[in-house]
């Protein structure tokens, strides 16, 4: 019997079988086995088949080659000057780390050599796996795919889910089923992108939000990127992910080698609910917070969609004044504060302060902003430049380009070639020398289009370099202004990843702030971060990107499982709508402690959604009616998430509500479930729920 390799988290196991010869073969991921598990007899003694097959058939290893007998989906693709194009490991070595593994595999006959290393973390029982590619030859090694991971899937899965949409309506949830053709996903759009998530959940038949297999995975790169579901011959499927590449933009000189970014994976027994709860813990752990550690969740007022371009000091200091009163505490000037910035035809790339509209600078404003006890925060857009602005016209051969090709404009704006060092570093200097001179705490960082023709000076394609050095220019803004915090904005929900994320603080979930619209792109980003990094905002009605009306409470319930913020004119609001906005503002500082840890969230009968958020000891349970009912009595509605051997008391308490406590049992709460009021359409109300032996002191305030 061959040897077995294995990594133990809490809830999950991964073994791999070390052959005599070749990479290790894949045997399981998937729920956590028993220490002193039997696994049988070895892969390569299994009987098959014999009818067209090789005399000595190939198995699923960690980094499948093609050429040489494996039939499925190759973890490479690559040539040296269209020669040793097939890839088998010649030798291999495997060295234990604290929690994983590192597997040296390398071809003396194709010269090429890879480093897998696969991490599973106990905690979060999330695998990291990565790839570096050393050419070991004299010539250069032209790559063509590149997988971060191999990953098996069991042949029980049945259904992807994942993640399309466009700008304005992001996280719109698909469902495929598998079968033998390949699953494929790409994005070539330069951006992590609106349209193409770089992730998916797995499940088996019978698979629910909190039960069954779910398998998810999630590549943490912000650029073009690629995932693929292959079928294999012994009714399982394996799932890579990778960088997705241009032609002609991966090409290894002798001696050289890339890394590839990581790819996340985690199994539950609970569901795509419980894959989803690993997921936000292994992304707490990648977030590097100003001083080590997140503070509660500041109430930001966003000026864009109550000011627009439409900058006025005296009327943005009295809008400060405004926001103090009812309890905002972080003022973030958007979008037409920099020179002759007027419209989105004009100015990006001028990074200094409009004269006209701030005749002292920014300082002023910012200054009154702090006295009044908030945090001031600014909008940028480092990488696009717009064909009317001085920067333009001074170095119009810094935007991205293709020779004897027409440049394409979106929104009047070209994108700058952050892979020059003479780009990067106006860039950062011009910045910086604003934002040095201000008592700043936040940069929203924006980036509002796709990239196309994204060619450097010498013509080769450059989307992989863009992305990282966008990341190098994230790193000397973080490391030159470690107390800020960053916002990645693209559009809205344009460049929303886990590669990203150690560098910012939160993410813009989309343009769109309807609720009803924000009601399910919130469930979709919940799949993979943690609600404290997604940012939701209580706007306007009717909404601006969808003319859909909805009352206040709504709009602030829905708005509350996030990261609160505030992005309408406090000006038009009536007395009364003030006053509601002052009591969910001072709802969500109580309840902010609760509101940013573990996630559940899921739909009932009847036109019901619902949100929790807490522990199974203590929680907020937010329930929406999204359709008028069709029930004379309203259903209880089923709680999955609660601790199971518990007594708890729940009331009512959304604003302007102090509802009567009543006792439940969890089984009660689990089977029969809780009793829920009448409610019209668009519609929401709160339950805190607290088990009796925590004391009956609400845990939350925060």
């Amino acid at each position: 019997m061959n040897e077995l390799i294995a990594l133990r988290g809490t809830q999950t196991s991964l073994v791999l079988e070390r052959q005599a010869q070749g990479a290790p073969l894949w045997r399981y991921w998937g729920p956590r086995l028993a220490d002193d598990f039997a696994a049988g007899p070895a892969l390569a003694d299994e009987p098959c088949f014999k009818g067209f097959l090789l005399d000595q058939p190939l198995r699923l290893d960690v980094f499948p080659g093609a050429g040489l007998g494996w039939f499925g989906m190759s973890a490479l693709e690559a040539h040296h000057e269209g020669r040793d194009f097939a890839f088998a490991a010649t030798t291999t070595a495997i060295e234990r780390t604290e929690n994983g593994l590192i597997i040296q595999l390398n071809d003396a006959v194709a010269k090429i050599a890879v480093a897998l290393r696969l991490s599973l973390d106990p905690v979060s029982d999330v695998l990291t796996q990565s790839s570096e590619l050393t050419n070991m030859g004299d010539t250069t090694l032209d790559v063509q795919w590149l997988a971060s991971g191999v990953l098996p899937l069991p042949a029980n899965c049945t259904q992807v889910r994942h993640y399309a949409g466009r700008h304005a309506n992001e996280w719109v949830l698909q469902e495929d089923p598998l079968g033998r053709a390949t699953w494929l996903r790409e994005n070539r759009r330069g951006l992590t992108s609106h349209d193409t998530f770089p992730g998916a959940v797995v499940i088996a038949d019978g698979t629910t939000a909190h039960a069954g297999p779910a398998y998810a995975a999630h590549l943490a790169w912000s650029g073009n990127h690629r995932q693929a579901i292959d079928w294999i011959g012994d009714g399982r499927w394996q799932w890579q992910m990778g960088l997705g590449l241009a032609p002609g933009e991966l090409r290894l000189a002798p001696g050289e080698s890339i890394t590839t970014p990581d790819m996340l994976a985690t199994c539950s027994i609970q569901g795509w609910q419980g894959a989803a709860r690993n997921f936000h813990q292994a992304m707490r752990d990648r977030i590097d917070w100003p001083g080590g550690a997140m503070e509660p969740r500041s109430v930001h007022l966003n000026t864009w969609e109550g000011y627009y371009f439409d900058h006025d000091e005296a009327a943005l200091i009295a809008l400060a004044d405004r926001a103090a009163a009812i309890g905002i505490e972080r003022f973030v000037l958007d979008d037409g504060w920099f020179h002759r910035r007027n419209d989105d035809t004009a100015a990006l790339g001028d990074w200094w302060c409009d004269a006209d509209k701030y005749p002292s600078g920014l300082l002023p404003l910012a200054q009154h902003v702090r006295a009044l006890g908030m945090e001031f925060g600014l909008w940028i857009e480092p990488e696009m430049v717009n064909p009317d602005s001085d920067l333009y016209r001074a170095h119009p051969d810094w935007a991205l380009h293709i020779a004897g090709r027409a440049m394409q404009t979106s929104r009047n704006q070209l994108v700058l070639d952050l892979t020059r060092p003479e780009v990067s570093d106006y860039l950062f200097d011009s910045i910086s020398k604003v934002i040095a001179d201000l008592p700043l705490a936040y940069l929203k960082w924006d980036h509002n289009r796709d990239l196309v023709a994204a060619a450097d000076s010498t013509g080769r394609a450059a989307y992989r370099r863009q992305t990282l050095a966008y990341y190098d220019l994230l790193r000397r803004f973080r490391a030159a202004f470690p107390q800020v915090e960053i916002e990645g904005c693209a559009g809205g929900g344009g460049r929303i990843d886990a590669g990203v994320l150690p560098h910012v603080h939160r993410f813009w979930t989309s343009d769109c702030i309807d609720a009803l619209s924000r009601l399910r792109m919130q469930q979709g980003f919940l799949q993979f971060f943690p609600p404290e990094v997604m940012g939701s905002h209580i706007g306007t009605a009717p909404a601006h990107t969808t003319g859909r009306s909805q009352g206040q409470a709504f709009r602030a319930a829905v708005a509350c499982q996030g990261h609160l913020g505030v992005e309408l004119d406090l000006r038009t609001l009536s007395e009364s709508d003030e006053a509601d906005l002052v009591r969910w503002i001072a709802f969500y500082k109580t309840w902010r402690g609760l509101l940013h840890r573990q996630t559940w969230s899921g739909s009932a009968s009847d036109g019901l959604v619902w949100h929790a958020a807490g522990s199974p000891q203590e929680w907020l349970l937010f329930v929406y009616r999204t359709e008028p009912t069709a029930q004379h009595f309203a259903p209880p509605l089923q709680l999955p998430f609660v601790a199971s051997d518990a007594r708890f008391a729940v009331r009512r308490i959304d604003p302007g509500h102090d509802g009567k406590i009543a006792a439940y049992d969890a089984s009660w709460l689990h089977h029969g479930g809780l009793s829920i009021p009448p409610m019209l359409a668009e519609r929401a109300v709160i339950f805190h729920g607290i088990a009796a032996d925590t004391g009956g002191a609400a845990h939350g305030q925060a």
